[in-house]
């Protein structure tokens, strides 16, 4: 009977550990902390103290993890008549609300704790004011009240990559509010191509999204404007990766060729869901590769290989000239 019965209270445990990390809707963290790790790299122009990179992690998955948490106990009238989401853990009863209260709160205490003592008050302050803006201005204000709701809560999603650049140098260049305007820029075709897949359930719920309001063809028009905006933002990351940027460029430039196109058959059939799904699959590729481009470009082996190539060109070049001229 004993054996049986601590069992049971392991699985009962574990089941219950898992409800609230379900709570954090871990799916969405990483891409967060990508674009975090992204400005690390470039701040750090490649020589990155990776004891500090893990703690500024540690720190904006916890407040992101805090974020979402919030966002549960606030929509669980919209998760609970929405048949998608009626058996995430508040709506199905598995966990009290006071209860995910205090785990939000724990888990804010404990980002602002770990930012502030091992990173910089800068960092923590800009994370707390991601948790506040994902809260007070999204969630409460924007998401239930107008078809801006993206637009203006991408600011959110756009705080990470400052946390990140604000964890190596203490202050915010004009570099790391590029990269937050690139995260900002490509929110709402990201957004909006989801939304487009599940306009439905957004309209059951009664949430404003663009496709709910506007209709399908509005809304691929401001996906591909959206998508005009954040191309040339991407690209002017060029100039903040010195000679190495030239690699960044070329990859860039593949990647953004590829979302245009994405959009741009999307807004010639603005209903076809199968579309709205492969530009919202390709929005995530494109920001983790681009990132990742971001981390390999900034690596001190990568920008001495970019020198070396654009020296050699450069001697070539003169060469070439110099035989001309002789």
């Amino acid at each position: 009977m004993t054996g049986t019965s601590f069992v049971y209270r392991n699985v009962h445990l574990l089941e219950i550990i898992k409800n609230y990390y379900q709570l954090t809707k871990p799916r969405i963290i990483p891409l967060l902390l990508i674009t975090t790790a992204a400005s690390v790299w470039i701040a750090s122009k490649g020589k990155v103290d990776f004891l500090l990179l893990s703690i500024t992690l540690l720190g904006g998955t916890l407040a992101a993890a805090s974020a979402q948490v919030l966002n549960c106990i606030y929509d669980q009238d919209i998760d609970y008549t929405m048949l998608r989401t009626r058996n995430r853990p508040l709506p199905a009863g598995d966990i009290q609300s006071q209860h995910a209260l205090l785990f939000a709160v724990i888990l804010g205490l404990l980002s602002f704790s770990v930012l502030s003592l091992f990173v910089n008050l800068l960092a923590a302050l800009l994370a707390m004011s991601g948790i506040l803006f994902y809260m007070l201005v999204y969630t409460h204000w924007l998401k239930r009240h107008t078809v801006q709701n993206i637009v203006i809560g991408g600011a959110a999603g756009s705080i990470p990559p400052l946390v990140g650049w604000a964890s190596v140098t203490g202050d915010l260049s004009w570099t790391a509010w590029l990269l937050s305007t690139i995260i900002f820029l490509w929110t709402p075709p990201h957004f909006w191509s989801l939304a487009l897949m599940i306009k439905e359930d957004y309209a059951q719920v009664g949430v404003p999204m663009l496709p709910v309001v506007k209709g399908e063809e509005v809304t691929v028009k401001q996906i591909w404007l959206y998508v005009l905006l954040v191309i040339p933002c991407s690209l002017l990351l060029v100039y903040s990766l010195g000679t190495s940027g030239i690699i960044y460029g070329a990859i860039a430039l593949i990647l953004n060729i590829v979302l245009l196109r994405k959009a741009w058959q999307l807004k010639q059939s603005p209903t076809n869901k199968q579309l709205a799904r492969s530009l919202f699959k390709y929005s995530i590729f494109y920001m983790m590769l681009l990132c990742t481009t971001i981390i390999v470009v900034s690596l001190p082996i990568t920008q001495h290989l970019a020198t070396a190539i654009v020296n050699k060109y450069l001697n070539l070049h003169y060469l070439h000239i110099h035989y001309l001229v002789v």
